[in-house]
């Protein structure tokens, strides 16, 4: 299997920024780099591949805050999240100040994402799965192949997303969750936007919020 990955916390939300490669080609790509630049580049030069691509799951600040910074310095294009984000990509700077949080910038120039594209990188293909509910241009990333999703804040280790942010909607969430996540099969792990990694069967059993005794 060529596809490598490698979770990289940054800013004080420790939000979870995924380094993914094709250990055959060395090319990969940076998702969500909500901040600390410097400790992300040292984590991509430790690992020896070139950032083809830098992408966003949505538009939080904690998951984009650094995407701008980050291309520059690498030379690749943002890419994502889907379009219904703008309103929060381009407010990056305001929402993080609210949470006590400097050094962001609002995001430009990115490319938006839809329901059923792909993004490649060497000889690794991305999935796009457009999720929304915690906001609503969230996407997720999956590879088939590795069976590895990153899903940003849509779910979590016995948790889900927020809703409570402008057009959150809790109903909308969980069927993105339960509609276009656990079709992909229980063995697909995924990294969340915060916290450990689980899979998808594991949050079927237990999750008390999208679990299967859970959804009547």
């Amino acid at each position: 299997m060529s596809l490598k990955a490698a979770v990289i916390p940054v800013t004080p939300l420790q939000q979870n920024c995924t380094l993914m490669w094709c250990d055959e080609t060395m090319k990969g790509v940076v998702i969500d780099p909500g901040g600390d630049v410097d400790t992300l580049m040292e984590a991509v030069e430790k690992f020896a591949f070139t950032v083809d691509k830098v992408l966003l799951t949505h538009g939080h600040f904690d998951h984009v805050g650094g995407a701008m910074d980050l291309a520059e310095r690498t030379g690749a294009p943002i890419i994502g999240p889907h379009a219904d984000d703008e309103f929060i990509t381009s407010n990056v700077v305001a929402r993080g100040h609210e949470f006590g949080v400097t050094g962001g910038r609002d995001v430009t120039g990115n490319t938006w994402l839809n329901e059923g594209d792909t993004v490649e990188f060497g000889n690794e293909t991305l999935a796009v799965i457009h999720t929304p509910g915690h906001t609503p241009g969230h996407i997720v990333f999956y590879n088939e192949k590795a069976g590895l999703a990153q899903v940003g804040d849509v779910l979590f280790q016995g948790s889900i997303g927020r809703t409570d942010f402008p057009r959150g909607d809790l109903d909308t969430l969980v069927a993105s969750i339960t509609q276009k996540l656990w079709p992909l099969g229980d063995g697909v792990t995924f990294i969340p936007g915060h916290g450990p990694a689980s899979t998808f069967g594991q949050e079927r059993a237990t999750n008390p919020f999208v679990g299967d005794q859970a959804i009547v």
